[in-house]
């Protein structure tokens, strides 16, 4: 098992990218988290099968259909073992 989180600007914010982001992770299996965050960026936490993060990964670089990703940071952190894809409330309450 792996952790990757990945922030990404861009127009990444009101396009459908956590819920589109959730689903896609509920299919592949994979757990973790999504939210927006203050500055206009999405961040992620994707925990489980390699391959399955990595698609995550690729697939949070390019984001759903109406969203334009400029930039995506991918860092790796140790596992937590999350059960679920939860989308998390914007820190700070926006």
């Amino acid at each position: 098992m792996i952790r990757r989180r990945v922030v990404v600007s861009g127009d990444v914010q009101g396009v459908f990218f956590r819920d589109t982001c959730r689903r896609r992770a509920d299919e592949h299996g994979v757990t973790g988290w999504v939210r927006n965050l203050p500055g206009g960026t999405v961040e992620a936490v994707f925990e489980g099968e390699p391959e399955r993060v990595q698609e995550m990964v690729d697939w949070a670089r390019e984001g759903p259909p109406m969203a334009t990703v400029n930039t995506a940071s991918v860092q790796e952190e140790e596992p937590e073992e999350l059960t679920g894809f939860d989308i998390r409330p914007t820190p700070g309450g926006f």
